[in-house]
């Protein structure tokens, strides 16, 4: 038995604490409350006492939506038309990242988002990389398979091969990280593929996530059949046509809304989207930094909200991001719904901090599991050092939002187990940025080629 005493605790399904303490007992969490005096029986008990200090304690933080695998290209596709981007990414993934490199670029995403508190991920991977270093770093986490097949002439074999990787996926899985599929996004999946695989995740219990409604490109080829995506689809000799009034209407005439979804961006939506996705009870991801970056707009979040639809926090790959910060991704999340608006009073900060743990653990069915500090929870733990990048703290849920993005975690665990102790990563691969630099050199090298 553990007991973590910080300066504040921040349980999220309770107000915060202040000389809080986390008591935690077989991996999972048994108390919290104040810190209890040294003579109170009730919390007297055998275990190890941890000082945390001046810190704010709160549960690990969620990131509904990862990349792992592209780490290395950070900052390497920078200021590029978004179907371009798409195109340059593909060419040099496939020409010069094999699995050893993809591997390790994986891991170092991890090393990074562990660092700043992440301890679950939802990982939309092709190689299948993301799920071997989730399972070798000890985090908690989905691997979504990718598949993809814009023909519908090809659907029959885009499926065997996705049953077969899946296949070979779950028999790797653990209790912390699981599998599910990803029909990757319209332009480069076909409505008969999407419907292929809502019957086979509804059939086989497979969560699903797709990226969807996240570009002016896509709303294109979807509504009209025509712009760049449609261009490029055309030039491999596949029939292009409007396929529907939105994405979302698309996806709903698929089957894929009804197998509850992870809906990855849902930049483009209107309200008769937005009330389909919450009919259907699908939940999305919000990735406010990429879709600014890629100058794809600004979700409307508080309408998604406010239809009741679940809304977790995603980094996106650092590809389109360049960090993986999710409290800093959680302050952006206010920052543009505030400036979208222009209200100084809504989201704020303790709904932002809901969005990077209890809801993104709600959007991939863990909140039983993780999310919020309470009796009976699994041990995933952050804490964070408030110290002079962060005092005063006379809000500790505002200072989470607003001081302590870019600010190490001091201490991680996931189900009781320290990843993070001191503000040091436990178990350090010392070479990994050596092999990860080298796999970079090799991208400038086929660049400048």
């Amino acid at each position: 038995m553990i007991s973590y005493h910080a300066r504040w605790v921040i349980p999220i399904s309770a107000p915060p604490i202040e000389y809080g303490t986390v008591v935690v007992d077989d991996g999972r969490i048994a108390r919290v409350g104040a810190r209890p005096r040294a003579t109170n029986g009730q919390w007297a008990h055998d275990g190890t006492e941890v000082d945390l200090g001046d810190a704010l304690l709160m549960p690990g933080l969620v990131n509904v939506h990862t990349h792992l695998d592209l780490t290395v290209m950070r900052g390497f596709l920078e200021d590029l038309e978004f179907t371009q981007w798409i195109r340059r990414l593909t060419e040099a993934k496939r020409t010069v990242l094999d699995r050893d490199r993809l591997l390790d670029s994986a891991r170092l995403g991890l090393v990074e988002g562990v660092c700043h508190g992440i301890t679950t991920y939802a990982d939309t991977c092709d190689s299948a990389v993301a799920h071997d270093a989730m399972v070798e770093a000890g985090v908690r986490g989905i691997t979504y398979q990718e598949v993809f097949g814009p023909d519908p002439a090809r659907c029959t074999e885009s499926l065997e091969e996705l049953k077969s990787r899946v296949a070979a996926l779950r028999s790797r899985e653990t209790p912390l990280v699981k599998v599910g599929v990803s029909p990757h996004a319209p332009y480069s999946v076909s409505d008969a593929l999407f419907a292929a695989v809502a019957r086979y995740a509804r059939q086989d219990t497979l969560p699903v996530a797709i990226h969807i409604a996240e570009s002016e490109a896509e709303r294109v080829l979807v509504e009209d059949g025509d712009g760049p995506f449609a261009a490029r689809l055309r030039q491999r000799g596949i029939g292009v046509a409007p396929r529907a009034r939105s994405s979302i209407e698309l996806l709903r005439n698929a089957g894929i809304l009804d197998v509850r979804t992870l809906l990855i961006h849902c930049v483009r939506v209107d309200s008769g989207d937005i009330a389909d996705i919450a009919r259907s009870r699908s939940a999305v991801a919000h990735c406010p930094v990429s879709n600014a970056k890629l100058g794809h707009g600004t979700s409307p979040l508080l309408d998604l909200l406010a239809a009741g639809v679940t809304v977790g926090i995603g980094s996106d790959s650092v590809a389109s991001n360049n960090r993986m910060d999710l409290l800093g991704e959680a302050r952006s999340a206010i920052l543009s719904q505030r400036a979208r608006v222009g209200r100084h009073d809504v989201l704020c900060a303790r709904d932002a901090l809901s969005l990077a743990t209890i809801d993104g653990a709600r959007a991939l069915g863990l909140d039983r599991e993780i999310g919020s500090l309470e009796p009976g929870k699994s041990a995933d733990l952050a804490a964070f050092p408030l110290d002079s990048r962060v005092m005063p703290v006379h809000d500790p849920e505002a200072a989470a939002i607003f001081a302590l993005p870019g600010v190490p975690a001091s201490l991680v665990t996931v189900a009781g187990r320290e990843l993070v102790r001191d503000g040091r990563l436990i178990k350090a691969d010392l070479a990994l940025a050596g092999r990860v630099e080298v796999a970079a050199r090799a991208l400038r090298d086929w660049s400048g080629a």
